[in-house]
Formats: C-alpha cells, sequence, structure tokens
C-alpha cells in the first residue's frame, strides 16, 4: 500500500469487526501460527473475498503492463520526504511504501494481507499479531522485518507528521516476537480501529533511516518496497515514478491487475489556467476540473465536438465532503462563536451560486454530505442519549435547534441577513464608529484576511468581502504561492482559508485529528467528571512503549489542538456542484509507437451535496478502480492520492 500523510488520516477509516474472516492457514507463516492467522479483517463481518480469492473483481488480471501515465498539478514541491511537516512534499511520494495491510475497493472497511500474510488478534482485542511474509523485500533486495515495522511506528509517533502520533495514540506498545512477527498491544479493546490503522501505517526502512535525519526534507530518493520507486526529479517541475520490474508483491492477489503503467510522471505548473490549457493541447493524461467556471465554459472546442474530448458525468453516492471557509480560532477576535456566526450570515452562497457557479452547486449542511451520516433536524432519543453527558459544555441549540445554513433569495439583496449579522457582532462587543468596525471595549478594528494561492478564488472571496465591507469590516486578499501557503498554514500564519475534508461512513479515531484538540479534550472530560458515575469512562492505565536500539529521540510537544494545525471551526460551508473530472487516455507507448490520435475524456460525478471537487487518481486506469474525488471509506488504503486537494471554485 502507498500511504501519503493524507491518505493516512482516511484509511483510518477502516475498521476491524468482532467477526473477522474465518480461520485458514496462509502461505509464508510459520506452522504455529497457520492455525491462528487471518488472512484480512472486516467491520462487517465476513471479508468478501476467501482466504483462495486470485485477484479482485474489479481489474483485469490480464492487462498489459507498460507506457506513460502523464498527469499535472499546480503548486511546487521541495522534499521527496512525505512523512513529515517540513516542507511540501512532491505529489505522490507515498507510492514506494507499503504497509502490513491493503484495501478492496469493492467493499467497505475492509483489509487483506500485503506485507503481512496474516494477521491474529487475541482473544480479549487487546493484542494484534502481524505475521510477515519472508519474501518482502526493500529495493535494494534486503528483506523487511520486524524491527523494520517496530521503528516505523517509533519514527512516525515521535518524529514525524503530527496526524501519526494522534491516529495511533491508542497502541501501548510495540514488540518483535521474531524475525517476521510483530505484536502490537492496544489500551482499549473496544477501538475496533486500530488495528486496521496500525494496518495502514507506512513501513519505512530501519536500516536506511538510521543513517539519515527522518524529520527532515530531502531531494535524496527514499529507499521503499512498493510497486514504483521515484525516477527522475526535476525540483519544483516534475516527478516520475517508474514500475520496478522484480517487485516482490507482483503476484499477491491483492496486487494482480493493478500498477500495470511502466512510468507516472508529474507535471507542476504554477498557474492553473496554463495548466488547463497544457490539457487542451494534449500535452498530459488525465485531469479532474475543479473551478465551476471553467467547467462551463471552458471547453467549448474542437475536440469536443469531434469526440476527441468525451464529457460525460458520473453518479457517485459516495461521501462529498466538506468545502467551507476555515476560520483560525486561535485569534482572540475570533474565539466568540457569534462572531463566526455573523460571518456566515454575511456570505450569499445563493447569488454566488447563481452568477458565478453557473448553477452547479448545492449548499452542505453537514461534514457527511451525500451519506445516511449527515444530520437531518433534532437529535434522535438515542443521539440525545449520547449527547446529555455534554449539556453545558455544547451550545444549547444542539438539543433545540436544527442546523440550517443561512439562505437568501439569490437576487444580491441581502439586508436582512446582514442585519442577523450585525445584531451577532453587537452582543459580542463590536460596534459600528466612523463607519468601521471596532471592539467596544478595546478599540481593536475588525480586519479580516483570506489567505489563498490560486487566483480563480478571488472572485468567491470578492463577493463576500463586499458583505462584510457592508458591516465595517477590512477586508484584505492575500495571494501567495503554494509553497508559502503550506508553511503560513502549518504556523498557524492565517486568519481565513479555504479548505476541503472528507469523511468515511465509518468514522472514529481519524476525527480526533480532525476536530481534536487537546484543550478542548481536557475541558469536556472536567465537565464529565463533574456529571456522576454515569458520565465517567474507566481510567486506565498506560504502559511506556518500548523504544527500539538507538539513539534517544525526544517526542515533540503537543500543542493545545494542533492535531490539524488550525483548521478548526468552519464558519461558512460553501456547499458543492457536480465535481467534473477530466481524463484523457493515452495508449501505452511500448504498443503504439506510431501514436495515433489521442483520445481524450471528460467525466464528473454527481450526488446530493457533491461539488466540483476530488483528486485525480491513477488507480483508475492503472486497477479498474474508478478514479473519484478524495479518498473515500470504500477505496481501501491502496487508494493513495496523488494530488493536493486545491478545493472547489
Amino acid at each position: 500500500m502507498r500511504v501519503s500523510r493524507r491518505r493516512f488520516v482516511q484509511a483510518s477509516a477502516l475498521a476491524v469487526a468482532s467477526s473477522l474472516a474465518p480461520l485458514v492457514p496462509l502461505p509464508g507463516v510459520a506452522a504455529a501460527s497457520e492455525a491462528e492467522a487471518r488472512h484480512g479483517l472486516s467491520l462487517f463481518g465476513d471479508l468478501k473475498y476467501g482466504p483462495d480469492f486470485a485477484h479482485f473483481d474489479y481489474v483485469s488480471p490480464d492487462a498489459p503492463k507498460g507506457g506513460l501515465f502523464h498527469m499535472a498539478t499546480v503548486s511546487t514541491f521541495s522534499t521527496l520526504n512525505p512523512f513529515t511537516l517540513k516542507g511540501v512534499a512532491a505529489a505522490g511520494t507515498g507510492l514506494p511504501f507499503e504497509s502490513l495491510l491493503d484495501g478492496a475497493a469493492d467493499e467497505p472497511d475492509s483489509a487483506y494481507g500485503l506485507i503481512a500474510a496474516g494477521v491474529v488478534p487475541a482473544p480479549d482485542r487487546r493484542r494484534m499479531r502481524f505475521l510477515l511474509r519472508p519474501e518482502a523485500r526493500w529495493h535494494d533486495g534486503t528483506p523487511i522485518t520486524a524491527a523494520d515495522v517496530a521503528f516505523s511506528f517509533e519514527i512516525l509517533t515521535t518524529e514525524g507528521d503530527p496526524v501519526y502520533a494522534t491516529q495511533l495514540a491508542g497502541v501501548e506498545g510495540v514488540e518483535t516476537t521474531g524475525t517476521h512477527e510483530v505484536a502490537f498491544a492496544f489500551a482499549d479493546p473496544d477501538n475496533r480501529k486500530l488495528p486496521l490503522i496500525v494496518g495502514a501505517m507506512p513501513i519505512v526502512s530501519e536500516a536506511y533511516f538510521r543513517e539519515r535525519a527522518f524529520g527532515e526534507t530531502t531531494m535524496e530518493p527514499p529507499l521503499g518496497s512498493g510497486p514504483y520507486r521515484i525516477g527522475k526529479v526535476d525540483a519544483g517541475r516534475s516527478i516520475s515514478f517508474e514500475r520496478v520490474a522484480d517487485y516482490w508483491g507482483a503476484a499477491l492477489p491483492a496486487n494482480v491487475g493493478r500498477h500495470n503503467f511502466g512510468t507516472i510522471l508529474i507535471d507542476y505548473y504554477r498557474d492553473r489556467t496554463v495548466m488547463v490549457e497544457a490539457l487542451k493541447a494534449g500535452e498530459f493524461d488525465f485531469h479532474e476540473e475543479f473551478t465551476s467556471k471553467v467547467w462551463a465554459t471552458g471547453y467549448d472546442i474542437a475536440a469536443v465536438e469531434e469526440g476527441w474530448l468525451v464529457r460525460d458525468v458520473l453518479e457517485d453516492n459516495t461521501p462529498s465532503g466538506v468545502q467551507a471557509f476555515f476560520v483560525n480560532t486561535r485569534l482572540p477576535k475570533f474565539r466568540d462563536r457569534r462572531v463566526r456566526q455573523a460571518l456566515a450570515y454575511a456570505f450569499d452562497f445563493e447569488w454566488l451560486n447563481k452568477n458565478q457557479f453557473y448553477g452547479l452547486y448545492d449548499r452542505m449542511a453537514s461534514y457527511f454530505e451525500n451519506s445516511e451520516l449527515a444530520a437531518r433536524g433534532l437529535p434522535s432519543a438515542a443521539e440525545l442519549a449520547l449527547l446529555e453527558p455534554y449539556r453545558g459544555a455544547v451550545p444549547e441549540e444542539v438539543f433545540t435547534t436544527p442546523f440550517v445554513p443561512p439562505a437568501t433569495d439569490g437576487s444580491g439583496n441581502n439586508r436582512r441577513n446582514l442585519r442577523a449579522a450585525r445584531a451577532l457582532l453587537q452582543e459580542a462587543g463590536w460596534v459600528t464608529r466612523e463607519g468601521a468596525l471596532v471592539h467596544g471595549e478595546s478599540g481593536e478594528a475588525m480586519t479580516i484576511e483570506f489567505l489563498y494561492f490560486e487566483p480563480t478564488f478571488e472572485r468567491i472571496y470578492a463577493a463576500f468581502s463586499r458583505s462584510l465591507e457592508r458591516l465595517g469590516i477590512a477586508v484584505t486578499l492575500r495571494l501567495v504561492d503554494g509553497a508559502q501557503y503550506e508553511e503560513r498554514m502549518k504556523s498557524h500564519d492565517f486568519e481565513i482559508t479555504t479548505n476541503r475534508f472528507v469523511f468515511s461512513l465509518s468514522p472514529g479515531a481519524e476525527l480526533n485529528a480532525f476536530f481534536g484538540s487537546h484543550r478542548r479534550s481536557a475541558r469536556l472530560a472536567e465537565h464529565r467528571r463533574h456529571q456522576g458515575p454515569g458520565g465517567r469512562f474507566p481510567d486506565r492505565g498506560r504502559r511506556r512503549r518500548p523504544r527500539p536500539a538507538g539513539p534517544a529521540r525526544r517526542r515533540p510537544r503537543a500543542r493545545p489542538g494542533a492535531a490539524l494545525g488550525p483548521l478548526h471551526d468552519p464558519a461558512v460551508v460553501q456547499g458543492g456542484a457536480p465535481p467534473r473530472l477530466l481524463e484523457q487516455v493515452r495508449p501505452a507507448r511500448a504498443e503504439a509507437p506510431l501514436r495515433p490520435r489521442r483520445r481524450r475524456h471528460l467525466v464528473g460525478r454527481s450526488g446530493e451535496g457533491r461539488g466540483a471537487q476530488g483528486l485525480a487518481r491513477w488507480h483508475g486506469l492503472t486497477g479498474g478502480r474508478r478514479a473519484r474525488p478524495g479518498a473515500r471509506r470504500d477505496d481501501g488504503p491502496g487508494a493513495t492520492p496523488l494530488m493536493p486537494d486545491p478545493g472547489t471554485r
């Protein structure tokens, strides 16, 4: 499995069930463990694919190998290390790395053995053993061992991106019980996701990283074990990945019919408009359109009329994710939720959809839009039972008022909502003096800076700014390059920006990474302690995690609310339209030396609350997987996003 930082968060939506796959003997596993080992884990009981399956149903096992798949993205990159916060990692740099388990695209919340041939859960679910394949190899020919797995856990949780420590916080310890056997101990046996979160963890070479600084940026291609290795790199401009001819796992059932392209090439553009024109000129093979204006007006060209560029919309019933303005609540002026509510009232989505989005969008009202998890109406009796221990610590309207985003008639006359926004600001202590909004006590002027890295956002921010200026708020639009944007986000140096996240249909521990805050968790825990025995969780002791031999490493200090950086409390949800996927298919060069005229294919997907958003994925052409926006619940952990998600415009 190829895992990036982002994919690791989304892959953690997998879970292990109390009813797992049947007990079966597995090849490559010691005889003493064969009777216990299971070939996979599933949230919903029995796995779709049995222990003797040959390949996934959606792949073509006889698919030809070779050719070039050419992609493009916007921004730049400064490192080939995808596991830390330092620098901007190149797209696709998680491809060379495998994990213990891999998932199926046609089966929700399941995983099958990859580096691990089998798994052995303890009866009390407090421990899980992974039995590694002796044939698993790094690209330099050395074997992957249990020591590599233990080292990966330690180094990722101490020196890697904080998301790894957050997701793996429930692991009490890791122990190598043999050269090809490693065991993980879990603090809470009821956390059924944790074994599959561990299974989705990228495995790195201990021998390689003992001699290199893991947490630093680098342009040296790291040692991997997957079906691709990093090829040519032109720093900040392009990166290629070459298929490994002697890949050790090519014949595994989870890999048959996949990883077919000989080379994957990703070009970087500084401007999205230039990139789209390059697509029209046939400079690359695959593109997903994020901009409603370009989708509506930018492809009225001869190639579409002649059928070489085919437009299509595919229905997509997976969760659409959330697209929103995100407010930095670390700043004192935004901490009062009434201020954030006022901003929501000032945003005229209906006018924007009518006049700038070509009517392509639907307004979102949930983080889980287009799924049965989207909240509608007031909490049910069962939901109230879960919420009651937190009454007084969460807003009272959670119990009394269904959430509905502020709406207008789309005429541009937003005076009613602006009056509501002004009233909220006055309640929060902000008053108008000489046409400017200032705090009544401190005299601080209310100013807002929108941070973004693509000019296509300006038309949205400009319309929003006009409403905010009517409230007396001074607005600045700050356009920066992609590298500066990412660095400012990592250091929490922003006020308001836009972003998009996709959640799974089995949410759990990964929600701590998106919404968690050490400070807020401590406050809620204190609140629950005052609720009496019914509101308490049993205290559990935590054993020290054994550390591998080697130089001592200091765990970085956790900052309050820093699990996902500053992206807390979205104030305004934009909603979404059917995302438009542009796919240009090129014949494999090895099989088509004369290179006939290439046929390009544009597709999109529609669904409730869905927006013009998502990622281009090479899986859609290499293994029969459909290309899907974002990482999905049913993508399985093998669906590695190659591109950063720029959001919807």
